[in-house]
């Protein structure tokens, strides 16, 4: 192995290779002596780079190196192709040229000055120069794309290079390269470059190069890669087809007769237009992710801008031939940080506004950005506000963002929820603030009010633990506790609101706690001040909403039908509701009665009760009355009330024996702990009462007599709004009757202070009652009522009503089991009923020891009306 160490033996050895290579021709013996030492000489090439200093600008080796490998290459021994040695010896000389300090100032060049010239610039100029010969040569000798390929490879750096002067001199050199190419392009396979698009966007960036030299030269490279591009276009044209074949010459001639270099100087865009049609959807690609690379780290804003007005231009003249979207909207995403100059931000995010308006790629951009994490950082949450949309299409994303919320809503529930629900939801609240997609919203304001509502009711006690949150997706970023699936629904949905000019229905949501209601068990509570608000004050949105939700309560999850039907059966009330076929409107209500779901219950009876106001809709809804009535024995009390509030509406309508089936459970009602239930029940009661016909009255007779006492103890009720429904009642039955009560009956002071009062009440229910009720056995059912006064009244009652209550009944049952249970009150905590018990207790063993008394007289009397015959 030969060991060069001074500067002369390098450059005698170099040298003596030159010379060699003019033998080459004619001398065999050194044509077989060179090939078969080609690869010892590109490992001493290889070596003598290495040795070479860095800093030095004027090195003869440096020069001489480069003519041998120029006179070896005309002599058609390669040594930068056919190899990895060799291809790493490429890499080594394009280094070692380009890596040089830059050409500043004099005093720089002296301190490099070698003791052979004294013209240290002119050296280097002649060193570039040799450089820039050595590449030609290689283009020339063997002009394949592919050795064209493998030169820019290691070019490719030192184009996009931030210091001026390195790209300065790649940009020189490349140009006289491709200028090379174009004059001795070998039109041999491979017919096509390997990366196109990346050398055009190189070569683009270039042409807006702040520095003079570099966009000039870049431009003149530029117009010969066109030549070559034309070339390969008319070589690999389907020559078949004659006419494509003509249009593309003619294409090809007006391109070279227009662009010429001026043209793509400082004018990279114009590139862009020109190259478009010749790149497939590879090179598209390449050509993006080239443009978007070069925003990594850029000093100049100069060259920012141009990188944004590529981009934007190759997005809308290729709008639908691109492929890797997703990879392309990752970068973008990714670059947006680092992009400070706002016009170019905006240039970027208009890119993506290309991407996501063209229905090919929407669902791919959409599905990539909503892989980030939420809450979207202020980057992120930029490019959504500001999405420019062309007006044709702004619904078309913007339903396309609701549909992967919606599709969410579609599944059974799930432990955890879908991450794309969340980030849907995040997106939604985003683009509604930027408010860019306006007409949209307007357009699309019933679909995104109802899945917003929805996705609050999934969201109701999750945090982002709950959520099903992609691997790797936050890596050492922690989520702030305080962002929960549910405060991303409700701003969402504020701002739906906002946006749409819904103040007043926001403010009514506001005033009556509807924001707490949403987000809590009572959410459909909310979702009913909400609809009512909307139904108020936004007629249009109201009816728009109630057809969409037609067919949306019968999709998704018992959630997502839930919040539908609740929003339904208030829109219900509306003129439009009229229009509704039977299916949609009674016929659905009337399933839900049966369903198991007792929420499904109670939104059937306030649909129902909303129908009801349409006089039109009444005939149908008659078919429910025996559901509505058997709603008045469930357990929940909304249902109960539901209940009988709709059958107040219709109570007028129903036939005696509906009547009499309802006041028969209602008189079941009558002190039911729940305060509203026992209330409305004296007041549907009441109402029934008044419905029956003069020809039905001995039909319901029997229930209006066994509803009188509970109605007189309840008089006494402490619930002033209880007892005076109870005297109204009462007075109604008494008509009904065609009784007259005793004013008595109408005192508001409590009975047990006012004892004659008392005895004319029970004088005249003791006696109106005979043969018809048991009034004693009613009157002693409420002595354990849970509530005082209603038990102390009906001890005093059974005290005194013994007196008046046919002696026949009493003989018959006898007195101990009204005495037993009187002798258990006496141990009752409250002293005024023990009090009024032991009265009751001592009126009861009276009148039964008159009664006693007076079976023994009579049977004395017949015994001595025997004794007298």
């Amino acid at each position: 192995m030969l060991n060069l160490q001074s500067e002369h033996e390098k450059l005698m050895f170099l040298r003596s290779l030159s010379s060699l290579s003019q033998t080459l021709p004619y001398d065999e013996v050194t044509e077989s002596f060179i090939h078969r030492h080609t690869a010892e000489i590109v490992h001493v090439l290889s070596v003598l780079v290495q040795e070479e200093p860095l800093h030095s600008l004027t090195s003869l080796v440096r020069q001489e190196l480069f003519v041998t490998i120029t006179d070896l290459s005309y002599r058609d021994v390669h040594l930068l192709f056919g190899s990895e040695d060799r291809e790493d010896l490429l890499g080594l000389i394009t280094e070692s040229m380009f890596s040089l300090p830059a050409i500043s100032t004099p005093t720089q060049l002296l301190s490099t000055v070698s003791n052979h010239t004294s013209h240290p610039e002119c050296l280097y100029r002649q060193t570039f120069q040799a450089f820039s010969v050595m590449l030609q040569s290689l283009v020339v000798k063997d002009p394949h794309l592919e050795n064209f390929d493998s030169i820019f490879k290691h070019m490719d750096p030192w184009l996009q290079s931030y210091k001026d002067h390195e790209r300065e001199r790649a940009t020189a050199v490349m140009a006289q390269v491709l200028k090379c190419l174009s004059s001795y392009l070998n039109l041999q396979l491979p017919l096509q470059f390997q990366r196109l698009g990346h050398l055009v966007a190189v070569m683009a960036l270039l042409c807006g190069d702040p520095l003079k030299e570099v966009a000039e030269e870049a431009a003149e490279g530029t117009h010969y890669l066109l030549h070559i591009t034309l070339k390969l276009k008319y070589i690999t044209q389907n020559r078949d087809n004659g006419k494509s074949l003509r249009e593309t010459l003619k294409r090809c001639r007006e391109l070279l007769e227009h662009y010429s270099v001026k043209q793509f100087y400082r004018c990279p865009f114009k590139i862009v237009q020109v190259f478009e049609v010749f790149l497939d959807s590879q090179e598209l690609g390449q050509f993006i992710m080239t443009t978007l690379d070069s925003l990594k780290s850029l000093p100049n804003p100069c060259t920012q801008q141009t990188a944004g007005e590529l981009l934007i231009t190759l997005v809308r003249s290729a709008e639908a031939r691109f492929e890797k979207v997703p990879e392309i909207i990752g970068v973008i995403c990714a670059r947006l940080s680092i992009i400070t100059l706002p016009t170019v931000r905006q240039q970027i995010i208009n890119t993506v506004s290309l991407f996501i308006s063209r229905p090919k790629y929407t669902d791919i951009v959409l599905s990539h950005l909503l892989c980030h994490p939420v809450p979207y950082d202020r980057h992120l949450a930029e490019l959504w506000r500001t999405l420019e949309v062309e007006l044709s299409n702004t619904t078309w994303v913007l339903w396309r963002l609701l549909r992967k919320l919606q599709k969410c809503h579609g599944v059974p529930t799930q432990e955890k929820m879908a991450y794309v629900a969340v980030a849907a939801t995040d997106a939604l609240y985003e683009v509604l603030m930027g408010n860019k997609l306006r007409a949209a919203t307007f357009r699309l304001f019933p679909q995104l009010l109802m899945t917003l509502l929805i996705q609050i009711h999934h969201s109701i006690g999750l945090t982002m633990s709950d959520v099903i949150i992609p691997s790797g997706l936050y890596a050492e970023q922690e989520i702030p506790m305080e962002v929960t699936p549910l405060c991303f629904a409700i701003q969402a949905t504020k701002t739906l609101l906002l946006r749409t000019l819904c103040w007043q229905e926001f403010s009514i949501m506001e005033k009556n706690d509807g924001w707490t209601l949403l987000k809590g068990e009572y959410h459909l509570q909310g979702v009913s001040l909400l609809a009512n608000a909307l139904l108020e004050r936004s007629h249009l949105f109201a009816y728009k909403t109630m057809y969409l939700l037609v067919p949306l309560i019968n999709r998704g999850n018992e959630k997502h039908k839930l919040t539908s039907a609740g929003f339904f059966v208030e829109l219900l009330k509306s003129p439009v509701a009229r229009r509704l076929p039977k299916l949609y409107s009674t016929v659905r209500l009337k399933d839900w009665l049966y369903d198991e779901n007792k929420l499904f219950r109670i939104l059937a009876l306030r649909g129902l009760y909303n129908l009801v106001r349409h006089q039109e809709m009444r005939e149908d809804i008659k078919s429910t009355i025996p559901c509505i009535v058997d709603s008045l024995q469930e357990k929940d009390e909304r249902i109960v009330l539901l209940a009988i509030q709709t059958l107040l509406q219709l109570v007028k309508t129903l036939d005696f024996t509906t009547l009499a089936a309802i006041m028969k459970i209602l008189c079941s009602l009558f002190g039911d702990m729940r305060r509203g239930v026992h209330h409305f029940s004296m007041t549907l009661f009441g109402a029934s009462i008044k419905a029956v016909k003069h020809t039905d009255k001995k039909c319901v007779e029997s229930h209006v007599l066994e509803s009188l006492v509970p109605l007189l103890l309840f008089s006494q009720d402490d619930n002033d709004d209880i007892a005076k429904e109870s005297r109204r009642v009462l007075t109604l039955c008494a008509q009904f009757l065609k009784w007259k009560l005793p004013r008595e009956v109408y005192c508001k002071d409590p009975f047990y202070i006012k004892p004659n009062e008392v005895r004319r009440v029970c004088k005249f229910f003791g006696e109106k009652s005979k043969g018809k009720i048991n009034i004693l056995d009613q009157t002693l059912m409420y002595s354990k009522d849970p509530k005082l006064p209603i038990r102390r009244t009906a001890v005093l009652f059974i005290g005194i009503l013994s007196k008046y209550v046919d002696p026949n009944e009493l003989k018959k049952k006898g007195t101990d089991w009204i005495e037993n249970e009187l002798r258990e009150l006496l141990q009752d905590p409250e002293p005024s009923l023990r009090i009024v018990a032991s009265q009751a207790l001592f009126r009861i063993q009276r009148v039964r020891n008159e009664s006693e008394s007076q079976i023994r007289v009579s049977w004395l009397r017949k015994l001595f009306g025997c004794l007298d015959t």
